[in-house]
């Protein structure tokens, strides 16, 4: 479903670059040890965080203890303050990447979901320029489907229809 708050926007963003190299199933697991660990997604205060905070996440089971993929969420929050400063919201930069609406894939039974697409490289590229990190295309195009940016349900799933109606609204 589209989904237009910054704090999800960003949660969202994070899930999926902490997924890097690991199943989707451990990150679901642990996704309220990573809202609890990273002050529910508050972009501004995830900036703030220091190393002392780094060397307390390090030592967290209730995520992923890799130094990398903390460090680089406390960028990717300064990172998503700076965009909020010039564009106004990190939803309205974000979602310019599928012109503000759902794109509707128009997939037969059985297709699968592309891994990336135009759209995607697009917005992997303007987020490494901005700074951001663990945003490759595939992640950003998994980000995508996962706040609504586009409708990659199967044409039998009940949620295809009314995702669809939200784009043409």
């Amino acid at each position: 479903m589209p989904a237009h708050r910054d704090r999800v926007l960003f949660e969202y963003l994070i899930l999926e670059g902490a997924q890097a190299g690991l199943s989707w199933s451990t990150i679901l697991r642990k996704r309220a040890g990573y809202r609890r660990a990273f002050a529910r997604f508050d972009i501004k205060k995830v900036a703030r965080f220091d190393a002392r905070t780094v060397k307390r996440l390090m030592k967290d089971p209730s995520i992923v203890r890799n130094r990398l993929k903390i460090e680089s969420t406390i960028r990717n929050a300064q990172a998503a303050l700076a965009i909020v400063r010039e564009f106004g919201s990190l939803d309205r930069y974000l979602w310019q990447f599928v012109g503000g609406r759902p794109i509707q894939h128009n997939r037969r039974p059985g297709d699968s979901a592309p891994d990336k697409t135009k759209e995607s490289d697009a917005m992997s590229k303007a987020l490494r320029k901005a700074g951001f990190s663990f945003v490759g295309s595939t992640i950003c195009y998994a980000f995508m489907q996962a706040v609504g940016m586009v409708n990659d349900h199967a044409p039998n799933c009940f949620r295809r229809s009314e995702v669809s109606k939200l784009a043409s609204a």
